[in-house]
């Protein structure tokens, strides 16, 4: 994984204004939706547009992900084909299995050649929206090299589950838990699904919380509104980023006085609680693009 994405923001795919003023809205990623945002009837003008929007706007610093519609479908392949060449960051895959995934990677590593295109630059997150793909989730990870993470489909997964889909999520727990474990066994990202709710503010603010206690490293939304709240989540706060610099700073005069363990505020600091410190410091870094050691007092 090589950037951390607080935020993945859906567009819908036929929206023109949308997609063209999409890089003002600050998300971490974009999602350049082919699926559920369109009408059958407008499948094929949504690619055209999401292409050519690939081709002619620069959404730096937000990655570019398109999300196509089931491989299984006579739209899929097609989106893969088309969108393949105009070099988005990241394929989504929707209806995740591992025959999807080993079908989406066959088609990249030909759009690839075919294009003249660095090998493997063309990366894949996995939507897993069903019972079967929480359950087969180290299949879809393993499906490709590709995959640099799962996006969980709350919506779709409590329909194929049949049961209601609450504010309070309880019902998502164990799909969360599952892939979270195994997206950090992997060392990929897992990104928690939208909050559905646009104008419950507290709602999704709780959500988002109990996703980042869960594990989740990020979370989509569906409305730009949605973003300050995503990103104050998923940020230490100021105390554990202060203390995190602290541990680290003082972990490298331990190391040039020769101490392998040493008690900071009368608490020990070992080898685990070390690690700890300077992964908040790279995510907060990564965010921030500054070097927080140095604040250090």
């Amino acid at each position: 994984m090589n950037r951390f994405y607080r935020s993945m923001l859906f567009i819908p795919g036929n929206n023109p204004g949308m997609i063209q003023n999409a890089s003002v809205f600050d998300a971490d990623a974009l999602i350049f939706d082919l699926e559920d945002a369109v009408s059958i009837d407008e499948k094929d003008a949504a690619r055209v547009l999401v292409s050519m929007a690939l081709e002619t706007f620069d959404f730096k610093p937000s990655v570019c992900i398109v999300r196509v519609n089931p491989l299984d479908t006579v739209w899929g392949r097609e989106d893969v084909l088309q969108i393949g060449k105009y070099h988005p960051d990241i394929i989504l895959v929707p209806k995740a299995d591992p025959e999807a995934i080993g079908t989406c990677h066959a088609l990249l590593q030909d759009i690839e050649k075919e294009n003249d295109f660095k090998p493997e630059s063309i990366r894949i997150i996995a939507l897993i929206e069903s019972a079967y793909g929480v359950e087969c989730a180290t299949e879809i990870i393993k499906g490709s090299s590709r995959v640099d993470g799962i996006l969980l489909g709350g919506e779709d997964f409590t329909a194929d589950m049949q049961i209601r889909r609450t504010p309070e999520g309880r019902e998502l727990f164990y799909a969360r838990t599952r892939l979270a474990t195994l997206c950090r066994a992997y060392g990929l990202q897992f990104i928690d699904t939208p909050y559905t709710d646009v104008n419950d503010l507290e709602g999704l603010t709780f959500d988002v919380r109990e996703a980042v206690s869960l594990g989740a490293t990020g979370k989509a939304a569906i409305n730009p509104r949605q973003l300050e709240a995503i990103h104050r989540g998923f940020e230490p706060m100021e105390s554990d980023v202060h203390w995190a610099a602290e541990v680290v700073a003082t972990w490298q005069q331990a190391k040039e006085e020769g101490k392998g363990v040493f008690a900071l505020h009368g608490k020990m600091v070992d080898a685990p609680v070390f690690a700890r410190a300077e992964k908040i410091l790279k995510q907060v870094e990564a965010v921030r693009g500054e070097e927080l050691i140095n604040h250090v007092e």
